[in-house]
């Protein structure tokens, strides 16, 4: 089974938009995570809350949220609206919950007695961050970046609202299954996509069980 030159390139344009939303999202992510794993602040519930929304909201109107702040009659003036980047950032927006929350899974379960020994160690705080925070928290955060990627991946709703699809720069794969699905004859074509995209989410776990599993063990041996 392979693809016609339409279907592959709707398969790069996926993995391109993917690869670009996780690097968009990947250092606010993290601190997010690390910042909401300190549960003794002021107004976390309400921040913990506002970065989950894209999680629970119909991806329409998280698209449509972008295509007013980031669209034609945007407030700050950007109009980036049906371009590449567009697609990047809705599939980013919806994926980073996923992202911050294995992080900060991973940041909760961090020993701060580690921390606390670095400090006595002479490490100021950045390097303790750096060289015992992140490392120890690894596995989460490898695991929330390729969840992150597999969820732009399948992103649909965000991306047709505020990037639509057009051919050689928005058009991604859930957005051709869909315009397949909609055509006469398109079923055969839009169970080939369907196939090859749950080939590439079921990688994207297989590889994200696989980093943690290397990542962790290489934890252990260094203890």
């Amino acid at each position: 089974m392979s693809l016609t030159p339409a279907e592959l390139e709707a398969l790069i344009i996926s993995s391109r938009v993917a690869l670009l939303s996780t690097a968009i999202v990947a250092i606010p992510g993290i601190w997010l995570g690390w910042l909401l794993s300190h549960p003794n602040w002021r107004g976390r519930a309400i921040v913990d809350a506002i970065v989950m929304l894209p999680l629970v909201m119909p991806p329409v109107v998280v698209g449509w949220g972008l295509l007013m702040l980031l669209g034609a009659h945007s407030p700050l003036g950007i109009d980036i609206a049906f371009t590449g980047l567009a697609a990047a950032i809705a599939g980013g927006v919806v994926g980073m919950p996923l992202l911050i929350r294995a992080s900060r899974i991973g940041f909760e379960n961090v020993d701060s007695r580690l921390e606390e020994a670095a400090g006595t160690l002479g490490l100021s705080r950045w390097q303790t961050f750096l060289r015992v925070t992140v490392p120890l928290a690894s596995p989460a955060i490898v695991q929330g970046l390729i969840l992150c990627l597999a969820r732009s991946l399948g992103e649909f709703g965000a991306t047709i609202t505020f990037a639509g699809a057009v051919p050689g720069s928005t058009r991604t794969m859930p957005l051709m299954i869909h315009e397949q699905l909609q055509a006469p004859g398109g079923d055969e074509i839009a169970l080939r996509l369907v196939i090859f995209s749950a080939l590439i989410s079921l990688a994207a776990m297989a590889t994200s069980e696989w980093l943690a599993r290397k990542v962790r063990n290489r934890s252990r041996g260094h203890r």
